[in-house]
């Protein structure tokens, strides 16, 4: 059977960065290539601009990702795009709580995911005293030990973290209220006495988010590492030794190159099956 005579699969990619070049959605994209090609799928994604142009899909699609993007996480609360973006999440939540046919699986990352924690109130979003940025670590908990999105990752394992902003002090009545799961915190800094931030959470059991990009691959993060703007900031804000540490890890395949053929491949094996199975 080639793919064309398989069931289609349909997958909306929800694009929140308003505009700002990234590399960020040419990396959902090639996730998404790559593995309708190892699996001989008849895969089809679309793109969405949510913010910029205030495209929301319908809930028609089978599969969804919604990615990070620039900006506060708390000042598009009540915005045309952000009205669009939480009536169509309603209508997949609406659905998946219905017995109308195959549930609808969502990936929500950085930016995405700190709205899912606004609205649900899991934890307290703020302004970080400096931006994340780089390879870093991230520890799972216990209940991230059974999360299948982790599966054949270490622990800790290594992803792009980049952001200004953060969600911490997780909210366990609302965690319990919810359903929700914590899934991964962010490393440990014995040295320094700030909280750490939540870095993934299952919100039910087909939706799923990360504070962390599990899509940055090595050849987009070095190009943008060693742009002369870039270079001259992240040695300001970290140091050389620091500048240097991360071009090393992007280099390694055991960091960011196996969370990113792994973490969202999981999300989609899963989404898949429960397709198929229906």
């Amino acid at each position: 059977m080639t793919p064309a005579d398989q069931q289609p699969i349909r997958v909306a990619i929800l694009d929140l960065y308003d505009g700002i070049p990234n590399q960020g959605m040419r990396c959902f994209q090639d996730i998404l290539d790559r593995y309708r090609e190892i699996n001989k799928l008849n895969l089809t994604y679309e793109v969405f601009d949510v913010r910029k142009d205030e495209q929301v899909p319908d809930a028609s699609f089978d599969i969804y990702i919604s990615s990070g993007g620039p900006g506060s996480p708390l000042d598009s609360e009540g915005s045309v795009w952000e009205t669009k973006y939480w009536e169509l999440i309603d209508a997949l939540d609406a659905h998946n709580h219905s017995n109308n046919g195959p549930k609808k699986h969502v990936f929500f990352v950085c930016h995405s995911f700190q709205l899912m924690c606004r609205r649900l109130q899991l934890g307290n979003v703020s302004l970080r005293r400096s931006p994340s940025f780089g390879v870093l670590p991230v520890h799972q908990v216990e209940q991230g030990a059974e999360e299948q999105i982790f599966e054949g990752l270490n622990d800790p394992f290594y992803a792009v973290d980049s952001r200004s902003w953060q969600v911490v002090h997780p909210n366990e009545e609302q965690f319990t209220a919810t359903g929700a799961k914590l899934l991964a915190i962010e490393k440990e800094r014995p040295y320094i006495d700030l909280p750490r931030a939540i870095m993934a959470v299952r919100f039910n059991d087909y939706f799923v988010g990360t504070q962390f990009h599990p899509e940055a691959d090595p050849v987009g993060m070095k190009a943008y590492l060693i742009t002369d703007e870039k270079k001259e900031q992240v040695i300001h804000e970290h140091g050389e030794a620091k500048y240097t540490e991360m071009i090393e890890r992007l280099e390694d395949p055991d960091k960011i190159l196996l969370t990113q053929i792994t973490m969202i491949p999981n999300f989609l094996d899963q989404a898949i099956l429960n397709l198929q199975e229906a």
